[in-house]
């Protein structure tokens, strides 16, 4: 009686001339080999293909990530620890994303210093503003992970330019939602929703109109924001594995989005094909996305009615109690809805959640409450370091015995 082949001497025979192609090096082809020949202890052979796939999927991701030089180890040793879901790093988001691998982030969301808004948020003109928001988003493209979303808050404001003129006559409506989409598309991201955020009535008392009750004097109150989403589908011509038999003898096919290269099984032996005996076909995208529809990763029908509407109803943030003091330290924090939104909407749990402008630190509490590894980059420590910092410890301290489990890494790169 002859032995049945374990399965994944199978896949890497049909694969090999392929793997020749991906890994050219070739001692990086055999590490990868003798990683993926550790499955032939396992007889499952779904098990066998998703740890080929996931496999394979890193090694090409570390392959792709080793190309980008200007990573501070420090912080890359700081992020990679596994012992906590909270870390916080202190330093200009710039500097700190230049630092970090390439696409090593599952998810970014969110709201950054709007225009001459707040003492903390000064530019000389409109332009300069875009100009570093720019810079940021050009280096958020980078460390986001291949396929995912960018969640986005911003609001329009009623300013001046301060390009042209200074005067009181110059202010305007500046719509950085729309300045914002086109900077995220020509930086490579694709536009792919605006959920108009309703903030209801509006407590701010800027340009509001006075006693002129007369013609060229009125104009409205801000009452709504935008919740932006933004794809990021870098053109990888990277061959990938048939989710279904593992192989990598498929041929290219058509872009089935902007950026998302797909892919058609050829292997005639695989578990899967069509009556006209067509092969799967399949993209990394679905590969990401496809793989995961079981039910622990169910987002409640609720939660999913909620946001199925494009102006959603949300209350700001009450962060002046009856003394007037500001009980969250930070002088614009938003509301736990858009990460919440964000979170369950574009991540799995256990990945990255970054917020480049963490603020009070909304997104990272937000992220540890749903299981996933918060990361907040703040400037302004000097300002708000203390308060934010207790903000975040007790919004996250459940209750008293708790507080040992809270596990909080900072590093301070100012």
């Amino acid at each position: 009686m002859v032995d049945k082949k374990p399965y994944i001497e199978t896949i890497i025979e049909k694969s090999y001339p392929y793997l020749k192609k991906t890994f050219s090096n070739k001692e990086r082809l055999l590490e990868f080999i003798q990683t993926v020949e550790l499955l032939k202890t396992k007889t499952n052979t779904k098990e066998i293909i998703d740890s080929f796939i996931t496999t394979y999927i890193d090694f090409v991701k570390q392959d792709y990530q080793n190309q980008y030089k200007e990573v501070n180890l420090k912080l890359v040793d700081f992020l990679e620890k596994k012992d906590d879901g909270v870390k916080i790093i202190w330093g200009d988001c710039l500097d700190v994303m230049r630092g970090m691998k390439s696409e090593s982030i599952h998810l970014m969301v969110t709201s950054p210093p709007y225009y001459n808004a707040r003492e903390y948020s000064q530019w000389k003109n409109l332009n300069e503003y875009l100009d570093d928001m720019r810079l940021i988003i050009r280096e958020a493209y980078r460390v986001l992970d291949n396929h995912r979303v960018f969640v986005f808050n911003v609001g329009d404001i009623f300013d001046n330019d301060n390009i042209t003129t200074t005067s009181t006559w110059g202010k305007r409506r500046i719509p950085l939602g729309a300045y914002f989409t086109k900077i995220f598309e020509e930086e490579g991201f694709t536009f792919v929703d605006d959920f108009i955020w309703d903030k209801g009535e509006v407590q701010s008392e800027r340009h509001k109109n006075g006693n002129k009750p007369y013609p060229f004097y009125q104009y409205p109150m801000n009452c709504y924001e935008h919740i932006l989403i933004f794809h990021k589908h870098r053109v990888d011509e990277t061959r990938y594995p048939c989710p279904v038999c593992g192989c990598l003898k498929v041929n290219g096919n058509a872009h089935s989005e902007i950026g998302v290269k797909s892919w058609e099984c050829k292997n005639l032996e695989c578990f899967e094909r069509s009556k006209a005996n067509r092969g799967k076909r399949f993209s990394l995208k679905s590969i990401i996305t496809q793989g995961r529809q079981e039910e622990k990763y169910v987002i409640e029908e609720d939660f999913i009615k909620k946001w199925r509407r494009d102006i959603i109803k949300i209350n700001p943030v009450i962060k002046i109690n009856s003394k007037g003091e500001n009980i969250l330290g930070h002088t614009a924090p938003f509301p736990t809805d858009i990460p919440e939104f964000a979170i369950k909407m574009f991540s799995y749990p256990n990945e990255c959640v970054l917020d480049p402008f963490g603020g009070s630190f909304t997104s990272v509490i937000t992220a540890k409450k749903l299981n996933r590894i918060g990361i907040g980059i703040e400037l302004n420590k000097k300002m708000f370091g203390k308060s934010s910092m207790k903000n975040l410890i007790n919004s996250l301290q459940v209750g008293l015995f708790d507080k040992n489990d809270i596990k909080i890494s900072e590093i301070d790169l100012l």
